[in-house]
């Protein structure tokens, strides 16, 4: 349990910056936000609920970025 927790906050570290590119803040955000949730079965885990709320930060950021990436090429200004 302690590997899945450390390693999905470890996932939301690396999804804050993983966002500039949404073809990797994607997949590191939802692994990341899946292995903190398994390992948040203990609720005093607290690594699990900071690699939860890094994650889904992570991910709002990726979601934002594509939207805006989408929006750009449509309007075709660079």
């Amino acid at each position: 349990m302690e590997k899945k927790s450390n390693a999905g906050f470890i996932l939301g570290i690396i999804s804050l910056f993983a966002w500039l590119l949404p073809l990797a803040g994607y997949p590191i955000s939802i692994v990341g936000l899946v292995l903190s949730i398994k390992a948040k079965k203990n609720p005093e885990n607290k690594t699990a609920l900071a690699g939860i709320i890094l994650s889904i930060i992570g991910l709002v950021l990726t979601a934002i970025n594509s939207f805006l990436g989408v929006l750009i090429g449509i309007s075709g200004t660079i």
